[in-house]
């Protein structure tokens, strides 16, 4: 058996229960899994947060990359549902993809310079009805068993900062997590299209930081350098990068150790 094929066996035990859902993490295994996903990123990416995106099919989000990746789905067992996905793109697949997909928005020479073996996270999104803590806590627990059976040394991807009142407390919250959460010089990449640059003057001195950021923080995550915006999804592109032996060991208990 595949060592993929044990880790979907095992994620398939991992369930959560509260009083109306049962949550259920596994790996896609089917096409239609696949789809379900991409479904679930429309119903997120284009039509409640209006990206401009070229769409090849009606309620499908997708790219060239999700061919190459794996696809992290967490279902409500109840309603036969996919409510929470993240995709997967390894090293040994990005050489087949062309790349990884951040380095459509930043350069990553450093950081590709740095020995040992990583994965791209990306695409992360949950449904509206499910945004209350447990689906984010059983994507990340599927990562980090991900991340240790495949002996990942490093965790890499962006999360982003809506821009629905422009720029100003995206930067500002650039400048206050970069304080406590910068990584070492030689993780620091470089965004091809920085934000527009302005007066920070009078903004609010601690905007809100969003979960999936706060969730990265959690694991010992690092920024790794001003972000970038994303034109097609208007949002600003923090990258991060996670190392293995960096993750806290009560997360390591509760994420990879709970067989």
């Amino acid at each position: 058996m595949s060592l993929s094929v044990q880790l979907a066996n095992l994620l398939r035990n991992h369930e959560t229960d509260d009083r109306k859902h049962r949550l259920h993490v596994s790996l896609a295994s089917t096409y239609e899994e696949v789809r379900a996903a991409q479904r679930l990123r429309h119903r997120v990416f284009v039509e409640e947060m209006s990206a401009r995106l070229d769409l090849g099919e009606n309620g499908i989000e997708s790219d060239r990359y999700d061919s190459y990746c794996q696809h992290l789905l967490v279902h409500d067992t109840r309603y036969g549902t996919v409510v929470g996905c993240y995709r997967i793109l390894t090293d040994l697949q990005a050489v087949h993809a062309g790349g990884f997909y951040s380095q459509n928005e930043f350069d990553l020479a450093r950081v590709l310079a740095i020995p040992g073996r990583i994965m791209e996270v990306g695409r992360t999104c949950v449904h509206p009805d499910y945004r209350t803590g447990p689906v984010i806590a059983l994507l990340w627990q599927g990562l980090a068993r991900y991340m240790v059976m495949n002996r990942f040394d490093y965790l890499m991807g962006c999360a982003s900062i809506p821009l629905h009142r422009g720029t100003e407390e995206a930067l500002a919250l650039y400048r206050q997590l970069s304080d406590t959460h910068l990584s070492p010089p030689e993780w620091r990449v470089y965004p091809k299209i920085p934000l527009p640059r302005v007066n920070l003057a009078g903004v609010v001195p601690q905007p809100a930081v969003p979960p999936l950021i706060k969730a990265y923080f959690r694991v010992g995550a690092k920024i790794c350098g001003e972000p970038a915006w994303d034109t097609h999804f208007n949002v600003a592109d923090l990258f991060l990068v996670l190392r293995a032996e960096d993750i806290r060991s009560r997360y390591v208990r509760h994420f990879v150790n709970r067989v």
